[in-house]
């Protein structure tokens, strides 16, 4: 009998919006899913946990926004509490990952779909999730064939 696996959940916790993406069953490759308009963080939090639920998610990945040298600021730390508070309501693993460029990264894969302007607009959060959860479940990978 096959193990089941479980889905991985990857989001891009913005200001205004929330991108999010998912792995498929196996955790090889990441998709941008959708993107939730931020209102207050009990409500985000509650979105993600059904979307978590429904997508038989094991784990959350969350971009962690680590200034260029490394160093946290002020956007990493607001990061840094949702994820504690998404881990504790949610009890499901939630690691954080560092997402330095993936939204010009994400920007640069639009562009280069050919995406119209204001589309491009709608889904550069998830597609930015979509890189952050791609270079995860990469290492992930790297580090199980080492």
């Amino acid at each position: 009998m096959r193990e089941k696996r479980e889905r991985v959940l990857g989001l891009d916790f913005g200001e205004k919006r929330i991108g999010l993406a998912i792995s498929d069953p196996l955790g090889a490759t990441a998709q941008p899913l959708e993107v939730i308009d931020r209102q207050s963080l009990a409500d985000d939090i509650d979105r993600i946990g059904e979307m978590a639920a429904r997508r038989d998610t094991s784990k959350i990945v969350v971009g962690l926004p680590l200034n260029m040298d490394g160093s946290v600021g002020p956007q990493a730390r607001r990061v840094r509490r949702f994820a504690a508070r998404l881990r504790r309501e949610l009890e499901l693993e939630v690691v954080l990952w560092d997402e330095r460029l993936s939204s010009a990264e994400a920007e640069r894969a639009l562009l280069h779909a050919d995406e119209r302007r204001s589309r491009r607009s709608e889904v550069r959060d998830a597609v930015a999730a979509a890189v952050v959860l791609q270079a995860y479940l990469d290492a992930q990978r790297r580090s199980v064939q080492e």
